[in-house]
């Protein structure tokens, strides 16, 4: 491996990371927003996510790229991002409201397992020995948890389909990430908009009614919004979309330390035999990254005698 396929592949890996731990502290920022009603929520993340990703744009002199881009480009695809990511929002943000953050938590756990799936029939990517038992070791985790649930969740399934969906399609959309977040916003701006202005034709008092606190943090939706998902972008067109679905059980895991150690949620024995089971696909699935990247800088022999034995660093046909 070439040292610029490693730096490409560290610099994917740490964006993805960061992207999901991000994503797995997110719920000390909802919790400032408690008091506000899902949809306004939502408009506001779509509507300053836009400005946020414009300003970006502006600030490297790149508003005619954009510009050229929704006059000759074919922006179906993007657009269809743009739906998705928000359908996705929304049901996060509805199952905070509503008191279903187990389901949601459901939903990121059952997400990286699609994600492998549809890496493995749609883009073909391979699968090895060890990854697969890591795949099955997590999907065991995932069914525990999943049938002691006791009914179809649907909140969690939205959740799992909306989000590796749009991992898929953004692995195989060949465009500058913030570019594409741009058009992605602008999507669904107009409808966030038009839904702000609904209320207040109807005499709902969309800011007025908020502490500046509140505002702020509305305001902020656009930066902890597009950072995380530039991030992601960035990664998931460097990776794989197998290692995307393992790293992504790092988000919900971070959420589930909140959840116990800050906010005192009950950790039952459901909840250990499930993360038994992940992180024990976590570890397997690593070791087989390490296997792999030792065999390709050449400390570890192909042969099939197993010792480590110096090498020039040119991998076997078989690796």
């Amino acid at each position: 491996m070439s040292d610029n396929k490693n730096r490409i592949s560290i610099f994917g890996i740490s964006s993805v990371f960061t992207a999901f731990f991000l994503w797995g502290v997110l719920p000390f920022y909802w919790k400032q927003l408690e008091g506000v009603a899902p949809e306004q929520i939502l408009a506001n993340r779509v509507i300053w996510s836009f400005i946020f990703v414009l300003i970006l744009l502006f600030a490297q002199a790149r508003t005619k790229e954009l510009g050229n881009l929704l006059r000759n480009g074919n922006n179906s695809t993007l657009f269809l991002c743009g739906f998705i990511i928000s359908l996705n929002w929304f049901t996060y943000i509805y199952a905070v409201n509503t008191n279903h953050i187990v389901e949601a938590s459901l939903g990121y756990y059952i997400s990286p397992l699609l994600t492998i799936f549809l890496g493995r029939v749609v883009l073909k990517e391979t699968l090895n020995r060890l990854q697969a038992i890591a795949l099955i070791l997590a999907f065991i985790g995932v069914g525990i948890i999943t049938l002691s649930f006791g009914s179809i969740p649907l909140i969690a399934i939205i959740l799992a389909l909306t989000f590796s969906t749009y991992g898929l399609i953004k692995k195989r959309t060949d465009l500058e990430v913030t570019l594409g977040l741009a058009v992605e916003t602008l999507a669904v701006t107009p409808i966030a908009l038009g839904y702000l202005l609904f209320l207040s034709l109807k005499g709902e008092h969309i800011y007025t009614s908020l502490t500046s606190y509140e505002l702020l943090f509305l305001i902020g939706t656009g930066i902890i919004t597009a950072i995380p998902l530039l991030l992601f972008s960035y990664g998931a067109q460097k990776l794989p979309l197998t290692t995307i679905g393992f790293i992504q059980y790092s988000a919900p895991t971070i959420s589930l330390f909140i959840g116990i150690f800050l906010y005192d949620e009950p950790f039952t024995m459901i909840h250990f035999l499930t993360f038994g089971f992940i992180w024990a696909a976590l570890l397997i699935y690593s070791l087989s990254h390490i296997r792999l990247h030792l065999r390709l800088t050449g400390v570890l022999s192909s042969s099939n005698s197993g010792l480590i034995t110096r090498s020039k660093g040119i991998p076997s046909k078989n690796d």
